[in-house]
């Protein structure tokens, strides 16, 4: 039983570690720059400089500063955005038959790297 719950963990770390890999990825490689006047106006209101505000750079999610081995500090707020996301819907092309693909609004909320810090080992 323990061999399987070992098993199970490992995959589940593994599924995480490669989920905030791809949210680094998509921060990095984002193609829409509608989102930086409120990234700018955001984080101008808390009192960062807006020559210390660069998104794709210094700004990124949760998760994306977990994959670049920093965590955000307990009791920080972040600037809401709106990305999107793809989904593959249900319903199939009838020319292909591939399933068809859409994109949908998504917020998610980014952080400055001043409100973060080098990540523990032993994780938090």
């Amino acid at each position: 039983m323990e061999a399987n719950a070992t098993v199970s963990t490992g995959q589940r770390q593994d599924k995480v570690v490669q989920s905030r890999q791809e949210a680094l990825s998509r921060a990095k490689s984002g193609q829409s720059f509608s989102n930086f006047p409120a990234i700018f106006q955001g984080f101008a209101a808390k009192g960062i400089a807006e020559s210390e505000i660069k998104p794709r750079e210094n700004v990124f999610t949760f998760d994306a500063w977990k994959a670049l081995g920093r965590v955000v500090r307990r009791g920080e707020h972040g600037v809401k955005v709106v990305t999107f996301i793809e989904c593959v819907s249900k319903e199939t092309d009838p020319d292909s038959g591939e399933r068809k693909v859409s994109r949908r609004p998504w917020t998610t909320t980014v952080f400055h790297i001043s409100q973060t810090e080098p990540l523990k080992v032993g994780g938090r």
